[in-house]
């Protein structure tokens, strides 16, 4: 009885994280991110791999990146200015840069 309740738990867990991921790239195409920017190659922004690789450890990434979104800016990944996008939501921006940053190179 108790192993078939810690396989449901764990299986839970696992579902929990695959709809976590599917609602974190389903916000990122809602929001128009995918327009400049793909999961594995660089379009007009950088490949969201790269971004995760390059914040891996960082502690403030998720800050960084959600005030980047916010307001835009340059610089980091070449010349092409983003956007601001303020009209993202705080919950849905928590949930796009935590499916970015879980995503492995």
């Amino acid at each position: 009885m108790k192993i078939a309740a810690v396989v449901f738990a764990a299986a839970g867990l696992l579902a929990t994280g695959a709809v976590q991921a599917d609602a974190g790239e389903d916000l990122l195409k809602k929001s128009g991110c995918t327009a400049c920017h793909s999961n594995d190659k660089k379009v007009v922004g950088p490949a969201y791999k790269d971004v995760a690789a390059k914040y891996k450890g960082d502690a403030g990434a998720a800050a960084k990146l959600a005030e980047k979104v916010k307001k835009g800016g340059s610089g980091v990944w070449g010349q092409v200015p983003m956007p601001p996008n303020p009209a993202v939501k705080d919950d849905d921006m928590k949930t796009m840069i935590a499916y970015i940053l879980a995503l492995k190179k």
